[in-house]
């Protein structure tokens, strides 16, 4: 297990600048700015942009992007988050806009066509989707995400898709409908240790999200079983036994994310770990919280790189495959991670 060490509030100082292993090279220009412009063409989102995402240049100047659907404002106002929030105010303080929240998008029913029209131009192998989280819609934009996944599996059959969803607020049959459109990975972030959640995420809940992570692994491991044809949901869409045999469709991946730097200690992320080996989770990244801007919380300490070998240590203790270090994020070269068979 990593070394013990001290968080906000204990006398620590807050780091001043950045050590030299968060030092990132210029991107190359020409695809950086194609990548942009079709991205605008198209009228789409990313989180690379909306968040402020360190790895922005190096994806785009690839010719990638995690693609942003549901708008580019969300009904709620995490503290870390540089994506516009309704309510947001000082850190951990907030909650849900009572009625329509202001400033929020009406659903656009053509966007998983860009969505998918983008992956085909881009020639991605791996797509990935994620969303603001969206209070005010009754499924949360479950069912955006599964039309995303069946336009993408339309326009780029060779591409393995992942979503990377919010809560939908502990809805078991919003999170079947997105199951059912048969993503090859089932993200969600837990984001960071239940004791900083008040202060993180003020209007989400540990024990929601963890719930979600165990539903969404108890539905793959059920497709999982040889020759099974249903789900544990009725209803939902199940796939016939010639779907479950199709290479990566079956059995989607089950995977969430952590940022470290934020106040915690190593040993809570230790403990949310094994609450993720104990939900049956697949997969776990774990990457450097950096403040994307001034209203955002600042960074409590920058983690060693030492420090995130030992979260894969800690990992593999638990049978559960960690990716550790600095620049991880949840979409990160996603498919990279896939195609290890984590």
């Amino acid at each position: 297990m990593p070394a013990r060490a001290d968080s906000p509030g204990s006398g620590a100082a807050r780091p001043r600048r950045k050590p030299a292993w968060l030092k990132r090279k210029a991107p190359a220009p020409r695809r950086f700015r194609a990548t942009g412009a079709l991205l605008d063409e198209l009228d789409l989102h990313t989180v690379c942009r909306e968040a402020r995402c360190p790895n922005k240049g190096e994806c785009y100047a690839a010719g990638t992007a995690t693609f942003l659907i549901l708008g580019d404002v969300c009904t709620r106002a995490c503290a870390f988050c540089a994506v516009e929030g309704e309510g947001r105010g000082a850190p951990g303080v907030g909650g849900p806009a009572p009625g329509a929240p202001r400033g929020v998008c009406a659903l656009d029913p053509d966007e998983p066509r860009r969505v998918a029209e983008a992956a085909r131009r881009l020639g991605l192998r791996h797509v990935v989707v994620t969303s603001v989280t969206r209070d005010d819609l009754p499924d949360g934009g479950a069912a955006q995400f599964a039309a995303s996944v069946a336009a993408v599996r339309e326009a780029a059959p060779e591409a393995t898709v992942e979503v990377l969803i919010p809560d939908l607020g502990g809805d078991d049959a919003a999170l079947a409908a997105v199951l059912a459109a048969r993503p090859d990975v089932l993200n969600h972030n837990l984001e960071t240790v239940p004791r900083l959640y008040p202060r993180v995420r003020p209007q989400a809940r540990y024990d929601r999200s963890l719930e979600l992570l165990a539903r969404a692994a108890a539905w793959a491991r059920e497709a999982d079983r040889p020759g099974a044809a249903a789900g544990p949901w009725a209803g939902t869409g199940d796939p016939t036994a010639a779907e479950l045999s199709r290479p990566g469709h079956a059995r989607p991946l089950v995977k969430t994310g952590l940022m470290v730097g934020l106040g915690e200690t190593p040993g809570e992320v230790a403990s949310v770990l094994a609450d993720a080996a104990s939900a049956r989770v697949d997969a776990v990244t774990v990457g450097q919280y950096l403040q994307p801007h001034a209203g955002c919380l600042p960074v409590a300490r920058y983690v060693t790189p030492e420090e995130f070998a030992g979260y894969e240590r800690c990992g593999a203790e638990l049978a559960l495959t960690v990716v550790a270090a600095p620049f991880v994020r949840s979409s990160y070269k996603a498919g990279e991670l896939l195609e290890s068979g984590a």
